[in-house]
């Protein structure tokens, strides 16, 4: 069974990634996320022209300059900005207000268990464009080890195909003193830099 959306992470050439669009269509996935090089984004647009699946894309990029573009040109039919890379919410809600705009829904990017996806909840919680899905990740601690034991209590309870924001003070989350403790600090100073 194919999942609901598929990414080969910027991978393709448009004339490729057409072709791979259709053979997606055909077995009825629900979007191709981030098809072609983030950068290039008129062949991005040409792969959303081109298929009746929807092209997600952007949770590569940071520049808002760059959203606006793509957001201009109908690059893409979801936007997916990442909270993280973006520099926070209130930068990434100026990609999600422009979308809204221009009438795009927001699956953001959120690619690991930890305080990406919290932010990401309640981003999606606030936004009136907020897309159908919620990017959870699959990967456990064989894949990310050090996010095993972040959270005192798990706030990610997958129940009938959803997750709940976290409604507790702050994030809604509490991050385990002990993973804390064996976090490795390091601290800068203009002093390194030479």
């Amino acid at each position: 069974m194919w999942p609901s959306w598929w990414t080969p992470t910027g991978g393709f050439s448009a004339g490729r990634a057409i072709e791979v669009g259709r053979l997606l269509e055909a077995e009825g996935v629900g979007h191709f996320e981030e098809p072609c090089p983030y950068w290039r984004v008129e062949e991005t647009k040409r792969v959303a022209d081109a298929l009746s699946i929807d092209v997600a894309g952007g949770e590569q990029d940071w520049d808002l300059a760059s959203w606006q573009r793509m957001i201009d040109l109908r690059a893409v039919d979801i936007v997916q900005p990442d909270v993280m890379y973006m520099g926070g919410l209130w930068r990434t809600l100026q990609v999600t207000e422009a979308a809204a705009r221009a009438g795009l829904p927001c699956t953001p990017h959120s690619a690991n268990l930890s305080l990406v996806t919290v932010a990401t909840l309640h981003l999606l919680a606030a936004i009136p464009n907020a897309g159908q899905y919620l990017e959870l990740s699959i990967e456990g601690a064989d894949y990310y080890p050090w996010q095993a034991g972040l959270f005192r209590h798990n706030p990610f309870v997958v129940t009938a195909g959803h997750v709940c924001v976290p409604d507790e003070p702050g994030w809604g989350v509490e991050i385990e003193p002990e993973w804390l403790a064996r976090a490795e600090y390091l601290v800068s100073s203009l002093d390194d830099c030479g």
